[in-house]
């Protein structure tokens, strides 16, 4: 069952259960599930597995992906004004929070985060910080913009993203603001909650 509070600030909440004549609900954490890009009323149905690989299979996946935040779900990397941040969705524009991730600019092992709506854009580091530039084919800024994947810090099921020059940091979120840090397994949780991210659609 779903609930929707568009109007004002689009945000969908999930509600499961066992038995629908029981009468009990749980309220999912938005952790478990991700809003639909665009949505704005509810209809939303699930879907089995095979029903899923039947459509992928017909209609293929997006070539994009969004990227959500662990500890804050309701909010999604994107950029804003060329600075790399996670805000709440809906925002416009809504392509802001599309990425292709491309095999790393710097080793191809890697992923590099290009702009869905600014296509020679991409995510890379300066001065730790997360920004938006123009690809200039420089070694220096393939290196920034490289990241690993790795098991997530907070949810090994979810994904940290290591620096491809900096390997003791990691892409995290600080007062909504993207940089790369030094994390490791005896960081704080809340520091380790920040660089752990899921990849959707």
């Amino acid at each position: 069952m779903w609930g929707d509070t568009w109007s004002p600030n689009g945000r969908f909440f999930c509600w499961s259960t066992t038995s629908v004549a029981g009468g009990s609900w749980t309220l999912l954490n938005d952790r478990a599930y991700t809003q639909p890009l665009n949505s704005k009323h509810c209809g939303i149905v699930p879907i089995t597995a095979t029903e899923l690989s039947n459509l992928t299979g017909k209609w293929g996946t997006p070539s994009w992906n969004r990227v959500k935040s662990y500890n804050y779900p309701d909010r999604y990397i994107r950029h804003a004004s060329n600075v790399g941040r996670i805000d709440a969705y809906p925002f416009d524009p809504y392509q802001d929070q599309q990425w292709t991730l491309v095999a790393g600019l710097a080793d191809s092992s890697g992923v590099s985060f290009r702009s869905v709506n600014y296509p020679d854009m991409y995510l890379r580091h300066s001065n730790y910080a997360m920004v938006l530039n123009t690809n200039d084919g420089t070694s220096t800024f393939a290196a920034d913009a490289t990241f690993y994947k790795t098991s997530g810090f907070a949810d090994s099921s979810w994904t940290s993203f290591q620096s491809y020059n900096y390997p003791t940091r990691y892409l995290r979120h600080s007062n909504y603001v993207l940089r790369i840090d030094v994390i490791s397994s005896s960081s704080s949780t809340t520091d380790k909650q920040d660089a752990t991210f899921r990849i959707g659609y």
